[in-house]
């Protein structure tokens, strides 16, 4: 006979349960079923009950955490410093595409046209972002013909747009794409 697991504290039994919510979301959005939820986290539907009030209790902090900016400032934050520009830009444009890209499928799913009112005071981790990105770009001002400010902003409207769905036409934009539209521009370069 297997030994019966260690059972789980409620806290970690419910952060199972929204780590194991957020792809079904993805997926079938608000219609997913408690069932669903229980099967994905290898646990009994009752179980869900114990540690949340309702399944809307369970869907909004899966939500929250799909949107946590925590995760997406330590990929700012892990960007290799030590690479040229065009590198940093590249790397930096594509953890901001992971993170639009999951924004948009996670809004489009549940229906959502904004982000919820609990996450739309985030200007502190919008903020946070913001100077990760500036510092990411700013040992090559002296190079640049704008300021780091302004390059972050440029980058960040290219890769929303570039990276959205329906703004792009579905045709995303690559990393590459959009850091040469950005640092070399669409002209051919004359010999």
């Amino acid at each position: 006979m297997t030994p019966r697991a260690r059972p789980m504290t409620p806290e970690d039994r419910r952060e199972a349960l929204v780590d194991a919510t957020i792809p079904l979301l993805h997926e079938h959005g608000r219609s997913v079923t408690t069932k669903q939820i229980a099967d994905a986290a290898g646990v009994a539907e009752g179980t869900i009950f114990r540690v949340f009030d309702s399944k809307d209790d369970l869907v909004t902090a899966a939500v929250e955490k799909a949107m946590d900016m925590e995760p997406f400032l330590a990929d700012l934050e892990s960007i290799d410093l030590d690479q040229d520009l065009r590198g940093r830009l590249t790397e930096l444009c594509t953890h901001l595409q992971d993170r639009f890209r999951g924004m948009f499928l996670l809004m489009s799913a549940m229906g959502m046209v904004g982000p919820p009112k609990a996450h739309r005071h985030m200007e502190d981790g919008r903020r946070r972002a913001e100077k990760i990105m500036v510092a990411v770009v700013e040992t090559d001002a002296d190079h640049l013909t704008c300021t780091p400010v302004q390059l972050v902003h440029m980058l960040r409207m290219l890769t929303f747009s570039g990276t959205h769905p329906h703004i792009s036409d579905g045709h995303v934009l690559t990393p590459a794409q959009i850091v040469g539209t950005l640092l070399d521009g669409v002209l051919e370069k004359e010999s």
